[in-house]
C-alpha cells in the first residue's frame, strides 16, 4: 500500500452518509485496489446518528416506524452491482420484537453502532476523520482537487471529491413566517417556526395557557409528546381497557389544527390476508403512456387522478374479494371483467361496487380516505370535539383489525402509483398548475395521509389527552391571522365558525425545502454561484420549480449552471430530485435506499481510480481506524 492517498469529504454525517459508507465498503477492494482511502466527514452532530438520530434528546420521542422495519444492510433481495453486506435490523440488534416502535436513543445507539462497524469494514487502507464543525465554502475546477473551507478553520480541506449529504437543510423563514415573527416580536407574543419540536425551547408554553398549533403530523405528535408526559402528565389504562391522561397541571391548552384537520392515519400492525393485488393494473407505464397521445398540456384532476383512484380501488377490492369472500356477492373474475371498463367517475361503477358487496360499508371512498373531515360542519369548537374523538378511535381501531385489510391494499396502491406520476410529470405533459397544486399539493397531502402516520398508540394517546381538555382541534382548513389591534394570533377553520385567539403560535410541521431560502451558508454560497441550481418540471414550456437540488438521477452528481454534471461533486438526501430513496428502509424488499447508495457508491469509487494520487493529508479531525 503506498503512502499517496485519493480523498472524499461528506458534508453531513448522518444515516444516508453510513450507508454511502457501507457501499464504497463493500466495493472499494474491487474498484480502487488497495490504494489508501481518506474519508472526511464534517458535521457539528455524532456520525452516525447526526442530528436528527442525535442521543440528546427527549427518551420519551420514539420512531414512527417499525424496528422490524428499519435496517441499515443489504440482503439478497437488493439488486445492486457490489457485494451485498449483511447486518442486522433495528429489531435484532436491539432483541426486541419487530413491530416495537423503539426510542429514538435506541436508534441512535444502532446508527452509532453500524457507523463504527462500517469504519472496520472500509479495511486497513481507509481512514476516517470527524470533523465536528459546519461546512462554509466550496471552490474548485471541475478537474483536479476541490478545497472545502470549514468554520474555525482557515486553511481548506483538500479532497478528490466532496459529497453534500446535510439531510433536511435549514431554511431561513418564508414571506408569512416572516411576518409572524415580527408581529410576535412586536407584542412580546411566542412564535415557533417551522421545525421539528426535539429542536423548539418549549419553555415559553406556560402551564394551562392556550396555544395555537399549525400541523397535525409526525412533528404535532412530537410536540404532544413533550408537553404531556414531558411535563410529568400520565397516560393509563381505566378498569374498562381505555387509555385515559392524568394531567399534571403544567401543560398548556393545545388548539391545533391543519389544512385536513385530522392526524394522518396510523400506521397499520398487520399484513394482507388475501392474495396480492398484481400492481400496477390500471396505472402503469401502458396506461399513462395512453394518456400522452392526447393533444395538449394534461389535467391533472380530470385526466389523471380518475385512474389513480381506480388503481387504488382496484387493490382495495381485490383484497376484499380474496381475503374476505364472504363480505362480496359475485366471484373475482366477474368483477375484475366488469371493472376494468369502466372509468372511477361513472355511475356504472358505482353501481357494479354496490351489487358486487354485501354492505355499504365496505364501498371505498378514496376523498373521504383523504379528507376525513369532508362536508363536516359544526356550531362551536365544542360541538366540534366529539366528532374528532370519534375519527382517532376509528383510525386506532382500523390500524389493528385485519378485517380493514382492503385500506392497507390501498396503501400498496398509492406507493405503487407514487413513481409512476413521478414518471408521469417528467414527460412535461402535465399542466403547471396541475403540477403545482393537484401533484404538489393534494397527491402529495394524500401521500403523506395513508404512509406517513404514527404508531396507532400515539393517537391513542392523542384522543386520551383532547377528552382530558388538553388538546382541542379547530378542525380542517385551519387558518391563522395576525391580529395587530388586539396584538394576539386568531385562527379559526372551515369546519366551524368560532374563532379563538392565543398569544403563542406553534407551527408543528417542517419547512418544505426551498433552495431560495437556504440559510445553511455552504449551500447558499454554492447556489449563489449557481454551482447547485434547482430542478425545474419544463410544463409545456410553464416552468415550475421543485425546491430541490438538480442531480443526475444515476448517480448523484450534481448538476451546475452549465446543465452538465460535476465530476466530482455529489449530492443525495431528500433535499435533492435524486428519488425517494431514505436513508434507512425495510430488510427483504430492494429498497430504493439501497440501489441508490450502490451506485452513487460506485460512481465515487470509479472516479477516484482515475484520479492521480497524492499524498495524504488529515488535518485537525479526529481520526477513526478500522477497529476503534
Amino acid at each position: 500500500m503506498t503512502d499517496l492517498s485519493v480523498t472524499v469529504a461528506i458534508v453531513g454525517a448522518g444515516p444516508r452518509t453510513v450507508g454511502l459508507l457501507d457501499r464504497i465498503a463493500a466495493s472499494r477492494a474491487e474498484l480502487l485496489g488497495d490504494r489508501r482511502l481518506d474519508i472526511h466527514l464534517v458535521d457539528p452532530h455524532p456520525p452516525g446518528p447526526g442530528r436528527i438520530w442525535r442521543a440528546e434528546q427527549s427518551p420519551l420521542l420514539t420512531l414512527n416506524t417499525a424496528a422490524g422495519n428499519v435496517t441499515m444492510f443489504t440482503d439478497d433481495s437488493v439488486t445492486c452491482d457490489g457485494p451485498i453486506h449483511v447486518g442486522p435490523s433495528l429489531a435484532e440488534w436491539a432483541g426486541i420484537e419487530a413491530d416495537t416502535f423503539p426510542s429514538r436513543r435506541t436508534q441512535s445507539r444502532y446508527l452509532d453502532w453500524v457507523f463504527r462497524r462500517t469504519v472496520d469494514r472500509l479495511g486497513s487502507a481507509a481512514r476516517v476523520h470527524t470533523h465536528r464543525t459546519r461546512a462554509r465554502a466550496l471552490y474548485g475546477e471541475r478537474r483536479g482537487r476541490q478545497r472545502l473551507y470549514l468554520a474555525g478553520r482557515d486553511e481548506p480541506l483538500l479532497a478528490d471529491v466532496v459529497v453534500l449529504a446535510v439531510g433536511h437543510p435549514d431554511l431561513a423563514p418564508d414571506e408569512e413566517q416572516v411576518g409572524l415573527r415580527d408581529f410576535a416580536d412586536r407584542h412580546s407574543l411566542v412564535h415557533l417556526s417551522p421545525g421539528s419540536p426535539a429542536d423548539f425551547d418549549l419553555s415559553g408554553l406556560a402551564p394551562g395557557e392556550p396555544v395555537l398549533v399549525r400541523g397535525l403530523g409526525l412533528a404535532f405528535i412530537d410536540l404532544l409528546t413533550l408537553l404531556t408526559e414531558g411535563r410529568g402528565g400520565e397516560y393509563a389504562t381505566d378498569s374498562t381497557g381505555v387509555l385515559r391522561y392524568r394531567p399534571s397541571g403544567r401543560e398548556p391548552l393545545l388548539l391545533a389544527g391543519s389544512r385536513r384537520g385530522v392526524p394522518h392515519w396510523a400506521k397499520f400492525t398487520y399484513r394482507l390476508t388475501g392474495t396480492p393485488p398484481p400492481l400496477p393494473r390500471f396505472f402503469g407505464r401502458s396506461d399513462w403512456t395512453a394518456l400522452l397521445a392526447r393533444p395538449g398540456q394534461l389535467d391533472f384532476r380530470r385526466e389523471v387522478w380518475p385512474l389513480l383512484a381506480k388503481e387504488i380501488g382496484w387493490a382495495y377490492y381485490h383484497e376484499l374479494f380474496t381475503a374476505h369472500p364472504d363480505r362480496t356477492t359475485m366471484g373475482l373474475a366477474e368483477f375484475t371483467e366488469r371493472y376494468a371498463v369502466l372509468d372511477w367517475h361513472s355511475t356504472e361503477r358505482v353501481a357494479l361496487v354496490r351489487q358486487a358487496l354485501s354492505a355499504d360499508r365496505d364501498v371505498l371512498d378514496v376523498d373521504r380516505l383523504d379528507r376525513p373531515l369532508l362536508g363536516v360542519t359544526a356550531g362551536s369548537l365544542a360541538e366540534l370535539q366529539p366528532y374528532l374523538w370519534r375519527h382517532l378511535v376509528g383510525s386506532v381501531r382500523r390500524s389493528h383489525d385485519p378485517t380493514r385489510s382492503p385500506d392497507l391494499a390501498a396503501l400498496l396502491a398509492t406507493l405503487s402509483a407514487w413513481g409512476q406520476l413521478d414518471a408521469l410529470v417528467s414527460t412535461g405533459r402535465l399542466s403547471g398548475h396541475s403540477v403545482r397544486t393537484e401533484v404538489r399539493g393534494r397527491w402529495s397531502g394524500f401521500l403523506s395521509q395513508l404512509l406517513s402516520g404514527p404508531p396507532a398508540h400515539r393517537l391513542d394517546q392523542l384522543r386520551a389527552a383532547a377528552e382530558a381538555g388538553v388538546v382541542s382541534f379547530l378542525g380542517a382548513d385551519m387558518w391563522v391571522r395576525a391580529d395587530h389591534a388586539r396584538g394576539v394570533f386568531r385562527a379559526g377553520s372551515a369546519s366551524m365558525p368560532e374563532v379563538v385567539e392565543a398569544t403563542t403560535l406553534v407551527e408543528a410541521r417542517l419547512p418544505a425545502t426551498a433552495l431560495d431560502r437556504l440559510a445553511d451558508p455552504l449551500l447558499r454560497s454554492l447556489r449563489d454561484n449557481r454551482d447547485i441550481v434547482e430542478e425545474v418540471h419544463d410544463c409545456a414550456g410553464d416552468q415550475v420549480p421543485t425546491g430541490r437540488l438538480r442531480v443526475r438521477p444515476a448517480d448523484a452528481r450534481i448538476i451546475d449552471r452549465t446543465g452538465k454534471a460535476h465530476p466530482c461533486r455529489f449530492a443525495l438526501g431528500p433535499f435533492t430530485d435524486g428519488g425517494h430513496a431514505m436513508a434507512f428502509a425495510p430488510p427483504r424488499v430492494d429498497a430504493p435506499t439501497f440501489r441508490h447508495n450502490d451506485a452513487d457508491a460506485r460512481a465515487i469509487l470509479r472516479y477516484l481510480a482515475g484520479v492521480e494520487s497524492a499524498p495524504a493529508r488529515t488535518g485537525p479531525g479526529v481520526e477513526l481506524a478500522a477497529g476503534t
